[in-house]
């Protein structure tokens, strides 16, 4: 398990999602019914989600119901067909997949451009109709690129993009992620190379994705990175380091203190757990659910 990653379950439950789903639960008018749920009162200074991915084998009609229950707001990483049913269940999808590109494909290529604003421009406002926040996308890996020639790259494919995501309010999220670990070569590793794009897009419409246990993993300093950068961060994700599975005291970050750190910010975004589970996959749910609830 500590081998696991988002590459290399992605695909797999990416795949199985939409299959897995139950029918739309459906009121005799045709509109999706909005299903009862008693959720545990939470503190609300941090809104959670859960990234879909990290279990794949829960039916989503499930998951957004348990997560509901826990006191969850939203369910991280859908694909278009899957955008509706956290609603069922009183959710928002906080991050989705719109043509953002993959990990080694995407922004900092020109040929990758093209196809990335065309799924833009067909899936954000629909993104939008469905109450979601945020799309993602990534950099996509060096290959010998250097990193100035990536980030002028990058700047000129989110140039082509970011009025698409302000006209429908939806915000564009670039992920941080490890490069000496899951992702080797990946291009967007520290986030100093993140926050000088974001200063040279200038919009409101375009921010990281700052992924806790790669940044970890990358830089350390979590807290001082994150109140110093806030204005540049869009979401957030969390995961147990080393090993990325549970948020326990096996692991090295602090994450109520870290919480606490978010919290104290003007952000009022989502943070989405993305660790892999070891045990009972909604039990170590709640339990991350709990200690970030600050």
């Amino acid at each position: 398990m500590s081998k696991l990653s988002r590459r290399s379950l992605l695909k797999t439950a990416i795949s199985g999602a939409t299959a897995l789903s139950l029918p739309a639960l459906t009121s005799s008018s045709g509109l999706s019914a909005m299903q009862e749920v008693h959720a545990t009162p939470r503190k609300g200074r941090i809104k959670q989600s859960a990234s879909r991915w990290c279990y794949k084998n829960i039916l989503l009609d499930e998951l957004c119901k348990r997560g509901a229950e826990m006191g969850l707001k939203a369910i991280d990483l859908l694909e278009l067909a899957e955008w509706d049913v956290p609603r069922r269940y009183g959710l928002i999808c906080s991050m989705a997949y719109a043509g953002g590109g993959d990990i080694p494909h995407a922004m900092n290529r020109v040929e990758n451009h093209e196809k990335i604003e065309q799924a833009f421009r067909k899936n954000i406002p629909l993104a939008a109709k469905a109450g979601v926040t945020n799309v993602i996308t990534f950099s996509g890996n060096r290959a010998g690129m250097s990193d100035e020639e990536g980030a002028r790259n990058t700047v000129a494919g989110l140039n082509r993009v970011k009025k698409i995501a302000e006209d429908s309010s939806v915000t564009i999220c670039l992920e941080l992620l490890n490069s000496k670990v899951d992702h080797k070569d990946y291009m967007c590793d520290h986030t100093p190379w993140g926050v000088e794009l974001c200063q040279r897009v200038g919009s409101e419409r375009f921010k990281l994705l700052y992924d806790i246990y790669h940044m970890q993993i990358m830089e350390g300093d979590l807290i001082r990175t994150i109140q110093d950068n806030i204005k540049w961060l869009g979401h957030f994700h969390t995961g147990g380091v080393p090993g990325r599975h549970e948020l326990d005291n096996t692991q090295e970050v602090h994450w109520d203190a870290v919480m606490r750190g978010i919290a104290s910010t003007p952000y009022t975004g989502y943070v989405a757990h993305e660790f892999v589970p070891t045990r009972d996959p909604l039990t170590s749910l709640r339990e991350a659910v709990d200690l970030c609830d600050v």
